[in-house]
């Protein structure tokens, strides 16, 4: 499985326990927990370890399906292969050829009683597995037609290209897990169909899509619309599939062709919308770590020391660090920790700013017993700003004043940090014109300032300001400063 970036955001996964029971709660694999429980000596199967026609019914009827249920025969017949492809059910073929085979009980399906959560998990992937290959399939009506004389099928005459149709779905399911998990702040809604598919279709430099791209995009939601309903009842997952009456439209081949109208919400809701669950979201990552693709969940850090801690989550969106911390901070005691991080903050290459605001963050979730290791740090020229700032947001009595220098020397630091974490966001521009607002004559000493990153951060200052008298103070200074530096 292929997705782009090369460097994922942390996921923060539900627990095992809790993945677990939501497992055994999808309808796919509850159907196919009930009938391995259900099956038994007289139980028959065909040489493919489908269950007979003639037993079809009985299935369906032990699901709890109603017998007038059109679907009720292919609801049994998917459960009953998902308990033979995962093991809750061994197959023994029969003796003779066209003779029927016999099931018996399977390992897998003990585990659910004498496993844990990771053995219930795995079954589920393989459940996965088994609906991911159906879902890279042509129809079974097309496939019948091109059907060689030898038995094979002709994919060139099909049109189907096998390896093109399993990367297209990891790449639709690579995007999606992709907006979830970056999407901290929305906490990962539905996305429009129309939206997931011009993803895969519509090149990044493309203006207006041309009609041929257009009908390749409507295209790719019909097939997505057919793979999701799939991926649904295994809890992959929740999906609103395309409005039946909109697909009718698009069928109509008589229907006028028009100018289309801008789509309020609720139109944009009849073309379908997606969301991974908490499951999914575990199913896709955990595809993604088989193919060898690097996809960090947030806690696999909470074992480490300080040093990995912040150098981690220096790349991590600010949740995705808060949660990381918050279970690092949990297997240590308060004092011993902040005296871990303020060490792991220090340094002067480039990834220090950026330690330090998340030492900073890290620290602000540790309470007064702390406090001894800050108080230890109050001289040194890389914390002691930082140090002055929680004992003072702590209430702590005798803090001594800053200097004008590491007065300075922190702005230019917390700059940097801001700059790393954020590039030219609005929040570091609103952050640079009150900062230069508030200090009139902030550029005539912030040049002198020994700190790796001052030239940068002045620079970046004379991007972001909107007036152009102070943004040439600011590159001024920034060459004043590289001068300084001898760069």
């Amino acid at each position: 499985m292929s997705v782009s970036p090369a460097t994922l955001p942390p996921v923060l996964l539900h627990s095992e326990a809790e993945l677990a029971r939501a497992a055994l709660a999808t309808p796919l694999l509850s159907r196919a927990v009930r009938l391995a429980r259900w099956a038994g000596p007289d139980t028959r199967v065909g040489a493919g370890g489908e269950l007979v026609e003639a037993q079809l019914p009985a299935a369906a009827a032990e699901l709890g399906l109603a017998a007038d249920d059109p679907d009720a025969a292919a609801h049994a017949s998917e459960a009953w292969r998902i308990a033979v492809d995962t093991g809750l059910v061994e197959v023994t073929d029969a003796e003779e050829e066209g003779g029927e085979g016999t099931v018996t009980q399977g390992e897998e399906l003990a585990l659910l009683s004498s496993g844990g959560p990771q053995d219930v998990l795995g079954l589920w992937l393989g459940a996965l597995d088994t609906v991911y290959a159906d879902a890279t399939v042509p129809d079974m009506e097309g496939l019948l037609d091109v059907l060689e004389e030898n038995g094979e099928v002709d994919f060139g005459e099909l049109g189907w290209d096998p390896q093109a149709e399993a990367d297209f779905l990891d790449g639709v399911l690579g995007n999606l897990y992709l907006l979830t998990v970056g999407d901290a702040a929305g906490g990962g809604g539905p996305v429009p169909l129309p939206a997931l598919a011009a993803s895969m279709i519509v090149p990044d430099d493309m203006g207006e899509p041309t009609d041929d791209v257009l009908e390749q995009v409507s295209d790719a939601m019909m097939k997505l619309d057919d793979q999701f309903r799939l991926f649904e009842p295994l809890g992959l997952v929740e999906y609103q599939p395309v409005d039946e009456a909109l697909m009718a439209e698009i069928d109509d081949s008589d229907a006028a062709v028009a100018e289309p109208e801008p789509l309020d919400d609720e139109d944009v809701t009849r073309y379908g919308m997606v969301r991974l669950t908490p499951l999914g979201l575990y199913g896709i990552r955990a595809r993604m770590l088989e193919a060898g693709v690097d996809a960090p969940a947030v806690g696999e850090l909470a074992d480490k020391g300080a040093d990995v801690l912040l150098e981690g989550t220096s790349g991590f969106p600010q949740a995705a660090a808060q949660a990381e911390i918050e279970q690092w901070l949990a297997r240590h005691q308060p004092l011993d920790a902040a005296r871990e991080l303020l060490a792991a903050a220090r340094g002067g290459d480039e990834g220090a700013p950026l330690r330090r605001l998340r030492c900073q963050q890290a620290l602000s979730l540790v309470g007064g017993e702390a406090e001894p290791a800050l108080r230890e740090v109050l001289d040194d020229p890389e914390l002691g700003g930082l140090a002055r700032v929680w004992l003072a947001e702590h209430g702590a009595a005798d803090v001594p004043a800053p200097s004008e220098a590491l007065v300075f020397w922190l702005t230019i630091d917390t700059l940097a940090a801001q700059l790393a974490a954020e590039g030219n966001s609005d929040e570091l521009q609103g952050l640079v014109e009150g900062l230069a607002q508030q200090h009139s004559g902030f550029f005539a000493t912030a040049w002198r300032v020994e700190h790796p990153a001052t030239a940068d951060v002045l620079e970046a200052m004379g991007r972001l300001h909107p007036d152009k008298k102070v943004a040439k103070e600011a590159r001024k200074a920034a060459f004043k400063a590289r001068s300084q530096q001898g760069v």
